[in-house]
């Protein structure tokens, strides 16, 4: 497949987007833990819930990490293509965008489950506040008729 310096360069709003998301997403943490430690801070107190938000939160700050990385790794990619592409180096720009599309796929792919343990994060804070369980789509929507 023959790609030119436009295929490439398609990616970089995407990339630009998601990163951004990321970084928005990051920022959201970062407030988060420094509410959770102030609240620790002031009660000293041995909350299960602050204690699993915590650990919720730290993970979820390593697939931030991760996805961020991927996110640089494919921008870089895909300059290092359009290079390959511009001195017609075909095979090496092949490879590169390969390498792009793969790390940019990896890093949506750790994006949803971030997102998934981003709900489960309410959820437990919601569980905590109301004491209520978490119903399944079916009994949510039976409720609601």
């Amino acid at each position: 497949m023959d790609i030119s310096i436009n295929t490439p360069a398609l990616l970089f709003p995407a990339i630009s987007l998601v990163m951004l998301a990321y970084t928005n997403r990051f920022l959201a943490l970062s407030n988060r833990v420094r509410s959770l430690h102030d609240k620790y801070v002031e009660n000293q107190t041995n909350n299960k819930t602050i204690h699993a938000q915590i650990k919720s939160i730290r993970y979820r700050l390593k697939l931030i990490k991760h996805m961020q990385t991927l996110g640089v790794i494919t921008f870089i990619a895909c300059i290092f293509c359009i290079f390959f592409v511009y001195i017609n180096e075909m095979l090496a720009a092949n490879i590169f965008f390969a390498i792009s599309l793969i790390a940019f796929t990896i890093s949506l792919i750790i994006s949803l489950i971030e997102v998934q343990l981003s709900n489960k994060a309410i959820e437990l804070q919601l569980s905590d506040i109301e004491g209520l369980e978490n119903p399944g789509m079916i009994e949510y929507i039976k409720s609601k008729f």
